[in-house]
């Protein structure tokens, strides 16, 4: 367990909080979502599974077959919404039954859905990198798509293409009245910012956060996933763990986890708890602020 001291951030934490590691034994942990039943699930990507963990009984498989998904939120009537490495879709599950909504841009395959959030009114906004088509957290084959974009799924109607000149855009989140769509870029190691329009459109891009690294080359924590919570702040799996921006850019300091962090989300009975995905375990960490309230929270 690692201690929070750092007095900037006692306004998010109580003093003296630790991040508790509450399940180890994985390969590379990605894509947490807390469940109707107090549950929360996550994927083993490298191992093709889904995993869920109670905190009355533990962890167990929820499919052994996952195609490799990475990022999963849910839509406003509760159903899960899933980024598929291996068949680089997005999809839908309510039960048993698993619908594809989007999986071609103009005739080609996307690249690999990577995160995904759901605004108020349903449309879905998801990522499109290529690490899906990489060894280990995807099935290696041919990218057919000659960018890494941004789309919107309206409900109801086609796929959009909002934003096509990122190198390796993943995590995503609104700001709480979403006027606001953050996206980082991996590669690029920063987190860019866009105005939300009416119409869902993205405009106005910009620079929110750069230089999230110590070392171009270190091996310790990178850009991944990302969220913020009701105050605005947004939270970036960073270099030692996650660091923490407010609504205007300042860094506010950084939450230390012991192992590299692929992405976080909220969940508990209040929304106050942090859970932790990274690389063999996962972790939570009780907080004094919550989450951002998106659909499925209300």
């Amino acid at each position: 367990m690692t201690r929070l001291t750092d007095a900037v951030l006692l306004d998010l934490f109580d003093a003296g909080a630790t991040v508790e590691r509450v399940a180890h034994g994985f390969t590379f942990t990605e894509g947490p979502i807390w469940m109707q039943d107090n549950s929360l699930h996550f994927s083993d990507m490298p191992q093709d599974v889904r995993r869920r963990w109670h905190p009355d009984e533990g962890v167990s498989v929820i499919r052994a077959k996952s195609n490799k998904c990475n990022g999963m939120t849910r839509d406003n009537d509760g159903h899960l919404i899933v980024c598929e490495h291996s068949t680089s879709a997005l999809t839908r599950e309510a039960g048993d039954d698993r619908q594809v909504l989007a999986s071609h841009w103009k005739g080609k395959e996307l690249n690999s859905p990577n995160d995904v959030v759901v605004a108020r009114d349903g449309s879905i906004f998801f990522t499109d990198p290529t690490y899906g088509r990489m060894a280990v957290f995807g099935i290696e084959r041919k990218v057919e798509l000659d960018f890494r974009g941004v789309y919107r799924l309206p409900p109801g109607g086609d796929l959009e293409l909002l934003v096509d000149d990122f190198a390796q855009p993943n995590g995503l989140c609104f700001s709480p009245d979403e006027s606001l769509l953050y996206v980082n870029d991996t590669e690029r190691a920063h987190v860019r910012v866009f105005d939300v329009t009416s119409d869902g459109q993205l405009q106005n891009g910009r620079i929110f956060a750069a230089g999230i690294t110590e070392d171009p080359d270190a091996s310790d924590g990178f850009v991944d996933g990302m969220k913020a919570d009701e105050r605005g702040n947004i939270y970036v799996t960073a270099p030692g763990g996650i660091w923490i921006y407010a609504p205007d850019g300042t860094n506010l300091g950084s939450i230390s986890v012991p192992e590299k962090v692929a992405n976080m989300n909220w969940g508990g009975s209040d929304w106050r708890t942090l859970f932790i995905t990274a690389s063999t375990s996962l972790y939570r960490l009780r907080m004094r602020v919550g989450g951002n309230r998106l659909g499925y929270m209300s």
